[in-house]
């Protein structure tokens, strides 16, 4: 089973979740990730947004997810990742990933989310007390992928 799709607004992560682990006595391991926004103490972020290219965007996640699913033994995939304005706290990604064991689990997971944050379809800016800003992925972000070399 896989659910890839871009939310517009906002999403209930633990809803999700719950479904998406609803039925699945079978796996041995469910792992999930929840990319939120930050916001630490005395930082002055007050909004995200993260915009998108539609025709490539959720065709590029699911061939993400295909590319994963033939690397591990996955038994189920979700992936939920939001564009707009968010607020601190607000979720922006929820990756989750069942197999039968969990290393599989883990591993997909992690390739996926390292995917999502360094070469995906989104373009995230910023909005502090001076204005918006761009923010492009870090050389840390970039040198992560290098992990992933050996998935087809």
């Amino acid at each position: 089973m896989r659910r890839v799709r871009i939310a517009g607004g906002a999403f209930d992560p633990h809803a999700e979740l719950a479904d998406f682990a609803n039925g699945r006595e079978s796996a041995g391991g469910i792992v999930s990730f929840l990319g939120q926004v930050r916001q630490e103490p005395g930082d002055a972020v007050e909004a995200l947004e993260l915009r998108h290219f539609a025709p490539l965007t959720l065709p590029g996640m699911e061939q993400l997810v295909v590319r994963a699913e033939s690397h591990w033994p996955l038994m189920a995939v979700l992936v939920v990742h939001r564009v707009g304005v968010m607020m601190p706290g607000d979720p922006i990604v929820l990756v989750a990933c069942a197999a039968k064991h969990r290393r599989d689990a883990f591993a997909s997971a992690d390739f996926l989310m390292d995917h999502l944050k360094s070469s995906a379809w989104f373009w995230k800016r910023e909005k502090t007390g001076e204005g918006w800003r761009w923010i492009e992925p870090r050389d840390s972000d970039h040198a992560d992928l290098t992990r992933w070399q050996d998935v087809p």
